[in-house]
């Protein structure tokens, strides 16, 4: 008897799940239907600032599988198609087709719930002007390249500062803007402490963006024809031809809550290890729409990342054709850059192991991507945590110039492993001088975590 699997949502979990379900099984043995609401699938988003910044050639590179190229394996994915309700006792959902106007219901056996994250987007004044953005969705993304070439100023205000917030101001800079980067916090890139995040303010002011600490954007001023001229603070106004919002966004789970399923604090759909839906056997999600567990904590968080997305799916999908597999966690892995300056952390910021109750050392240390004396080498700075009474790593930070952001991948193994920083100055890392100094910046940390830990008692 064929069994009929139900997807919502198009895009790295979702498709994820029914590719690897479809390498299980075959049509014969389990019906896919996926529904995806906007224009395209199986899409980086994490991509879109390269290509507004003109790293990215065009827009059907980050395409990883167009909607043809999954229903020539038997995935019946309909796009413009925005599921509306999911019945849970009935195991069925409501499609709305956007472009016909109809509605149906479609049944299931097993169900996927990717619907992803939603930009905040504050209701403030002037907020859906012509030239205010959001970067989520590849449409996005088109709409403000549409936007930049049919304005004829250069003045371009972000709002957040964040991972999107940075990578768009540098996307905006390439493109000859001149851009302002407004955001709440004391320092820019709330993901890494405030001392390493000035780290990131002085780098920023250095490429020439404009960058404003402690601005609570009120309004966004729009001129005769209605489109945006400012962005207003509660103590300034600056002008802007066009505005990108990066401020962050929240699981998508409207129609989960709707349906009675479960949530956790924020707002994310709650899994156990195999993504499925707490209390459901035949319910399952992932992508951004989950919350997933901290490793070094020991609770749940909302991490939104295209890594964890597809890791999800495959998940899913093994556990939806037969076989069997888990997610375990996550330790908060991130990297990103801004021009040259690359921005990466792991684990636990000291405000997190404060509020989870962990008594911590914190060193930092200022080392060199290259041997010293070899060309090339560039400044880097590491900051690491760890417990005081264990020694176990709880977080690294790093921020540098070329070379240094994908060392924090030692951090995340060592993380998962458990291991403290002492066990950490013993790992056998690769050395020579055009890619390291003979003790390595995230091992030089280590050693200085070591003794600080001992120090404490």
């Amino acid at each position: 008897m064929t069994e009929r699997l139900v997807v919502i949502g198009g895009d790295a979990a979702g498709m994820s799940a029914a590719s690897q379900a479809r390498r299980l099984k075959g049509p014969e043995e389990l019906e896919i239907v996926a529904f995806e609401r906007g224009h395209f699938s199986s899409y980086s988003a994490c991509g879109i600032p390269y290509w507004v910044g003109g790293d990215v050639a065009g827009r059907d590179e980050l395409i990883a599988r167009s909607p043809e190229e999954h229903r020539a394996r038997a995935i019946d994915l309909r796009m413009r198609t925005e599921v509306t309700e999911i019945d849970v006792p009935g195991r069925r959902v409501l499609a709305r087709d956007l472009e016909a106007g109809t509605e149906a219901w479609t049944g299931f056996d097993k169900l996927v719930i990717a619907t992803g994250a939603r930009p905040r987007r504050p209701a403030l004044p002037g907020i859906d002007a012509p030239g205010v953005h959001g970067v989520q969705t590849l449409d996005d993304g088109q709409a403000l390249l549409d936007s930049l070439e049919g304005t004829r100023g250069r003045r371009a205000v972000v709002v957040g500062a964040g991972y999107i917030g940075v990578e768009m101001a540098e996307a905006l800079l390439n493109r000859g803007y001149e851009v302002t980067l407004l955001h709440r916090g004391e320092q820019p890139m709330a993901t890494l402490d405030p001392d390493m995040g000035a780290l990131v303010h002085r780098a920023l002011d250095g490429l020439g963006i404009t960058t404003v600490a402690s601005a609570e954007v009120t309004k966004i001023l729009t001129g005769e024809d209605g489109r945006v001229r400012a962005v207003a603070t509660d103590d300034a106004e600056y002008p802007a031809d066009v505005v990108v919002l990066g401020m962050g966004v929240v699981p998508e789970t409207t129609l989960a809550g709707a349906a009675g399923l479960p949530l956790g604090v924020y707002g994310g759909l709650l899994t156990d290890l195999s993504m499925r839906v707490r209390g459901h056997e035949d319910i399952w999600a992932g992508g951004d729409c989950v919350e997933v567990l901290d490793l070094v904590a020991g609770r749940e968080r909302h991490v939104p990342l295209g890594t964890h997305a597809n890791k999800h799916g495959q998940v899913i999908g093994a556990n939806v054709g037969g076989d069997y597999a888990t997610f375990p966690g996550v330790v908060g892995t991130a990297v990103s850059k801004v021009c040259d300056l690359e921005i990466a952390r792991t684990g636990l910021r000291e405000k997190d192991a404060r509020e989870v109750g962990l008594r911590y050392a914190t060193v930092t240390v200022e080392s060199t991507s290259r041997a010293g004396y070899y060309p090339g080498a560039a400044p880097m700075t590491v900051k690491m945590l760890a417990e005081r009474r264990t020694g176990r790593l709880l977080g690294v930070q790093i921020v540098g110039r070329e070379g240094a952001g994908k060392r924090v991948d030692i951090a995340a193994v060592a993380l998962t492993a458990g291991m403290t920083v002492e066990a950490m100055t013993a790992l056998d890392l690769g050395y020579a001088p055009p890619f390291s100094p003979v003790w390595d910046p995230v091992l030089i940390a280590a050693r200085k975590a070591t003794a600080a830990v001992r120090a404490g008692g």
